[in-house]
């Protein structure tokens, strides 16, 4: 494990300073790296993927109950130092780099059971999202979030939080808040609270629904007090068109998104 003082002498030797553009923020706890991985409820039987594993900290903590990682880092220079980091503090442990925008891989070296990573805030959710959807042997994972965004991602139905994120991490299965984190375990110190989710992969879906499905859930949001009726009009076509498609899925014209799971969605996409 890294603690404070080695991986400020790390950042030190790699001129690294921490960027919010990156959305660099290290944790320099060892404790709280082991709480992660033990809400992970990883196997030694994962191959995980960690996005943006920094200095290494996490990457240790995941290599004490794996055996392999797959690290998607961005930064030129913490990719060049990570392989080293992990030999002398894990030896025997293997380390699979890709250098590279989270956003844009479309390929890995191998076909991750899992996914655990401390995810850059300003760009968690779309690339949680395009993981899940392009990888789809991802069966589990544990991300690291702002708070805001966590309680997005696990919120039901009906509650302020639940929107876009919730609907569509939902077409994968079912997220759950996994604990809060504070602002005092990282480097820099973060304007916003963390806190972490845990989800599954539990149904397989129509893969031609989902980007209907997607299309229809951000267009029942873009003003999420109008009716379905309104705020499906221009997907639909018209308003009257729209309460059709609605009627066809077993949908209430009058109720309104965050009224919706994630079932409800898929059959209006099928009823257009």
């Amino acid at each position: 494990m890294l603690g404070a003082g080695e991986i400020r002498q790390l950042a030190e030797k790699l001129d690294i300073r921490p960027t919010k553009k990156l959305g660099q923020n290290f944790v320099i706890d060892p404790n709280t790296i082991r709480r992660i991985v033990s809400a992970a409820e990883l196997s030694s039987d994962d191959l995980v993927v960690e996005i943006g594993p920094g200095l290494g900290s996490l990457t240790l903590g995941i290599l004490e109950i794996v055996p392999k990682v797959i690290a998607v880092e961005i930064d030129q220079r913490l990719a060049e130092e990570l392989p080293s980091t992990i030999a002398k503090h894990a030896p025997g442990r293997e380390l699979e780099l890709v250098v590279a925008d989270a956003l844009k891989v479309r390929e890995l070296p191998g076909a991750p059971t899992a996914l655990v990573a401390n995810l850059p805030y300003n760009i968690s959710v779309p690339v949680l999202l395009h993981f899940m959807s392009q990888f789809p042997s991802i069966q589990k994972g544990l991300v690291m979030v702002q708070a805001e965004v966590a309680h997005r991602l696990a919120a039901a139905p009906n509650s302020k939080e639940y929107g876009v994120p919730s609907l569509k991490m939902a077409w994968y299965g079912p997220a759950r808040l996994a604990g809060n984190i504070g602002r005092n375990i990282f480097w820099p110190l973060p304007g916003v609270d963390s806190a972490l989710v845990y989800f599954q992969r539990t149904i397989e879906r129509d893969p031609a629904l989902q980007q209907p499905t997607f299309t229809a859930i951000d267009q029942a949001f873009l003003q999420r007090r109008k009716t379905l009726r309104q705020a499906l009009a221009g997907w639909a076509g018209s308003a009257s068109q729209a309460e059709e498609i609605l009627i066809r899925a077993g949908v209430d014209p009058q109720a309104r998104g965050e009224q919706l799971n994630i079932e409800q969605f898929i059959a209006i996409a099928s009823a257009k």
